[in-house]
């Protein structure tokens, strides 16, 4: 069964290159299946396109979001129906399943982080009140590895803004650590690092944990499909 993995999309190249790297990352752990990569805005192909060029018979579409928001919840479902594939099996949005979280951990102490710095949630933002409760998840799992308070905070549509909380947090006088909930660079991911935080940890990308959580999501979707 393909694979087809859906992000977001960014007019970043080095966005688009991460987000390949993920799909060669999978490709590599999965040598005999398929890899496509798709895009929910901005960049192309499309789902419908991408869905639209493969052969007959079953395949797996996977959301690479870390929340389900608008994309997910819609536009997705709408790509997947414009290209009549009744046999697509969707698996839900990569966070915040516990191994993401963990790369994020890892990519936030690569950064620098350490006991004492302030640390900041830095996600995409959503006006769905269950995408936004996957990302309070995710912060509450991260908060539990660093065993500190975690700051919740949103690059776009939800409050608090990631400026507004490292600048209430620079008042206190506390070093500030950014983790970023986001997949691969891009406007998003410059946007937090305007606030100008002590430091900034890097995108998830193509993290081990990250790839082992999309190889376990595939391999769930495919053994569904043979038993439904």
């Amino acid at each position: 069964m393909t694979l087809v993995l859906v992000a977001h999309g960014t007019r970043d190249p080095a966005g688009t290159r991460m987000v390949e790297r993920i799909a060669e990352a999978v490709r590599e752990r999965l040598p005999k299946i398929p890899v496509s990569v798709a895009y929910a805005d901005v960049c192309h192909p499309r789902l419908s396109a991408v869905l639209g060029d493969l052969p007959p018979g079953p395949c797996v579409v996977m959301p690479a979001f870390l929340s389900s928001g608008y994309h997910v919840r819609v536009d997705i479902p709408a790509e997947i129906a414009a290209a009549e594939r009744p046999d697509v099996v969707v698996t839900r949005a990569l966070g915040p399943e516990p191994g993401i979280v963990a790369a994020a951990h890892d990519r936030l102490l690569a950064a620098g982080w350490r006991p004492g710095d302030a640390v900041v949630f830095a996600a995409a933002g959503s006006s769905n009140q269950d995408a936004l409760h996957e990302v309070r998840r995710a912060a509450t799992l991260l908060a539990l590895r660093l065993g500190t308070p975690v700051h919740q905070a949103y690059v776009t549509t939800a409050r608090p803004a990631v400026p507004d909380v490292v600048a209430d947090l620079r008042a206190r006088g506390t070093r500030i650590a950014v983790a970023s909930w986001l997949l691969a660079p891009g406007l998003f991911h410059r946007s937090i690092t305007a606030a100008e935080p002590d430091l900034v940890a890097a995108p998830l990308g193509a993290h081990p944990r990250v790839v082992d959580v999309i190889m376990r999501r595939y391999r769930s979707a495919r053994s569904y499909r043979a038993t439904a």
